[in-house]
């Protein structure tokens, strides 16, 4: 079959399940959108991305706190907060509510364990500029992430976040029936060829072979299906011919690019974000050069995709 398909630019509308329970574009698959009661909540875009006030990260949460964040990051993917001056230590506290912390193997932590930091300038230009969800190249890539903004440029430095819960929803059925069953390889060195030394990569390739993820991904929690393949990391799809997976990959990378999938994000000094690393793309944008941006993030332990 031939998948050189336009890109859907509208969102598929609500559906009503074999079991009755309606599944809309940012619903659970078995819950519906609820008031929160702990805080207030005020949607920055129809299917991604919210942000939150009255919580302080800096404070020891309380088990119906946790809960209520917890769904209110599955129902929106990323969650900002504003106005949070916390420590290094006080982020890495509040994202162990989620779990054990991790570090990237190729990015290293600053003076704060398993803190890593990230700072641009005139001396140090920042190098993203691709979709990519993180660390997709480990056999249990990260639950998510905890990224703060200590120093903001005066313009730009802006970050995106697509949803590819929507991304999968709003596939022809034709590419959707294609793709469900498949198997894609990850690998680190695509992501990290452009900025590191040969020598270190082939160093790591033992430690970090290459994995086959599912192109389409079950989350564990909210039981959504997601596209689960991504431009930095994902270098061909198991058992099709190289021209074919090429040409199949073009297409799902191209879905973190609509629009209408997506939110971005105006960071402010101490404004943090909160994101779901099992159903987002993001893409830190580089427009900022010469200017400072100064950040640092804490990342989750996740599970092996299924």
């Amino acid at each position: 079959m031939s998948v050189d398909l336009p890109i859907r630019a509208a969102l598929r509308p609500a559906r009503v399940p074999a079991d009755g329970i309606l599944e809309g574009p940012r619903v659970l698959n078995r819950g519906e959108s609820r008031p929160y009661s702990l805080f207030s909540l005020t949607p920055l875009g129809p299917v991604i991305g919210a942000e939150i006030d009255g919580v302080d990260l800096g404070a020891p949460l309380t088990a119906d706190l946790r809960a209520e964040l917890n769904r209110a990051l599955l129902e929106w993917k990323v969650l900002f907060f504003r106005d949070q001056d916390i420590t290094s230590a006080q982020q890495r506290d509040f994202a162990r509510n989620w779990g054990p912390l991790e570090t990237n193997p190729f990015i290293p932590t600053g003076d704060s364990e398993q803190v890593t930091r990230f700072a641009r300038s005139s001396a140090m230009p920042g190098f993203e500029n691709i979709w990519h969800t993180d660390v997709t190249f480990r056999p249990e890539p990260a639950l998510g992430s905890v990224l703060r903004l200590i120093e903001v440029p005066p313009f730009g430095g802006d970050t995106m976040w697509a949803d590819m819960a929507a991304a999968y929803d709003n596939l022809p059925e034709d590419v959707r029936a294609r793709i469900d069953g498949l198997t894609a390889v990850h690998d680190f060195i695509p992501g990290f060829e452009r900025f590191s030394d040969l020598d270190f990569l082939a160093a790591h390739q033992e430690q970090f072979p290459p994995v086959e993820h599912p192109v389409v991904r079950t989350h564990p929690e909210s039981g959504r299906r997601m596209l689960f393949v991504n431009q930095a990391f994902t270098t061909h799809i198991v058992g099709l011919e190289r021209e074919e997976s090429d040409r199949l990959l073009r297409l799902l990378f191209q879905q973190a690019h609509v629009p209408e999938f997506q939110v971005r994000f105006r960071w402010r000094p101490n404004s943090v974000a909160f994101w779901d690393n099992r159903a987002t793309q993001h893409y830190a944008v580089n427009d900022y050069f010469p200017h400072a941006r100064v950040a640092e993030r804490v990342a989750i332990a996740g599970d092996r995709p299924f």
